[in-house]
């Protein structure tokens, strides 16, 4: 009996160790359990760092790369702005040029008639009733077409008494003056006109050589010339 309880005893004892063991074993496990998941947590914290630097330095580069491409695009549209502008400009400019040559053109074509109408005026000196209103009516016309010439822009030059400019004025004849200095204007024998600043017609003059020159073109010559304007506006009016 006493050794039953012997081995009893003995049994239990055996009993409290091995489950001792079993309980140290298991501490053991989850200690290493538990450092394999620090480890673990550990390893993923570095790993996670590691990709966000990555990815920080990615989209540093890309952020950089599209700043650049932003650059050249706000370049290219300046400088294309800068080019259409410019074209914008010159168009206009070209449509202004024409509109002006084609006005130059058949105002060109209309001065020889003022040019006869101011000689007719000078020349006619009406003395009956009839033809002072004959007179009276073509003056009306005159005073028409002068005005729509102003209207376009149109203006006569005046020249008598100006320094000869070879850009506004075509000397025709050149003779000794006691009034006036050389390269002075002294008589008018065609008109010039301006069109909106610009000239439209040249005007023919007669130019001071000064006083004391004897090499002036003869009376004939003069005659000649003053014939060969008078003859081109008549021939104009007629065409």
């Amino acid at each position: 009996m006493i050794e039953k309880q012997s081995d009893n005893i003995d049994n239990k004892e055996d009993n409290v160790s091995e489950e001792s063991s079993i309980s140290e074993n298991l501490s053991l496990n989850d200690g290493q359990i538990n450092e394999d998941n620090d480890l673990s947590d550990e390893d993923n914290e570095t790993i996670n760092t590691e990709d966000l630097k990555n990815t920080i330095t990615n989209n540093d580069a890309r952020l950089e790369q599209l700043e650049k491409e932003h650059e050249t695009l706000k370049s290219q549209y300046v400088r294309i702005a800068a080019d259409f502008d410019n074209f914008r400009k010159r168009q206009s400019r070209d449509q202004d040029d024409l509109k002006i040559q084609l006005v130059s053109k058949a105002l060109t074509a209309i001065l020889p008639i003022v040019d006869n109408f101011e000689r007719a005026r000078q020349q006619l000196k009406p003395e009956s009733e009839e033809a002072q209103t004959l007179h009276r009516s073509y003056q009306g016309l005159y005073k028409q077409l002068v005005e729509v010439l102003k209207q376009q822009g149109v203006s006569p030059m005046r020249v008598v008494g100006q320094q000869f400019d070879p850009n506004l004025h075509e000397a025709v004849l050149r003779e000794p003056s006691q009034e006036f200095n050389e390269d002075i204007i002294t008589e008018e024998l065609q008109r010039g006109y301006h069109l909106e600043g610009k000239v439209l017609r040249h005007a023919l003059v007669k130019v001071s050589m000064g006083p004391g020159q004897q090499n002036s073109q003869e009376p004939e010559e003069k005659d000649k010339v003053e014939e060969d304007i008078n003859s081109e506006s008549t021939i104009s009016e007629n065409d």
